[in-house]
C-alpha cells in the first residue's frame, strides 16, 4: 500500500513515518504543501492520504476538495491540530473519511488506518 503524507512539518512527516513503519507501512510518499501534493497526487495515485490542515500555498481543506474533484474513493485521512468539531465536519464535508488530532499514538493512528480501510473496502497492511 502506498501512503502520501502531506504536512508543511519535516518533523511531523518524519514522526508519522516512523508510525507508519511501525505499523508494517514502509511505501510512503511525501509533499510539504497542498500544491506539491496534488501533483504528486495526480502523477501517482496512492492508496492512502494524510492531509494537514494549516500549509502554505494550498491548504489541507483545498485540497481534500481538488482531490475529490478528480477522485472520490481514495482515503484521505486529515491529520491536524484543528480539533473544534465544525472543522471536523467542515473536512467530512469536503470529503475526508476520517479525521486524526494531533499529536496522536501509534495505537490511535493504526486504528485510525483500519477504520478507514475498512469504511472504504480496501486492503490491510502491507
Amino acid at each position: 500500500m502506498n501512503i502520501l503524507l502531506v504536512d508543511d512539518s519535516r518533523t511531523i512527516r518524519n514522526i508519522q513515518k516512523n508510525v507508519l513503519k511501525q505499523l508494517g507501512y514502509t511505501d510512503v510518499a511525501e509533499a510539504e504543501d497542498g500544491v506539491q501534493a496534488l501533483a504528486s497526487f495526480k502523477e501517482k495515485t496512492p492508496d492512502l492520504v494524510f492531509v494537514d490542515w494549516n500549509m502554505p500555498n494550498m491548504d489541507g481543506i483545498t485540497l481534500v476538495r481538488e482531490i475529490r474533484k478528480i477522485n472520490m474513493t481514495v482515503p484521505l485521512i486529515m491529520c491536524t491540530t484543528e480539533a473544534e468539531k465544525s472543522r471536523v465536519l467542515e473536512a467530512l464535508k469536503a470529503g475526508v473519511n476520517n479525521y486524526v488530532v494531533k499529536p496522536f499514538t501509534v495505537e490511535s493512528l493504526g486504528e485510525k488506518i483500519k477504520q478507514t480501510l475498512a469504511k472504504v473496502g480496501a486492503g490491510a497492511a502491507g
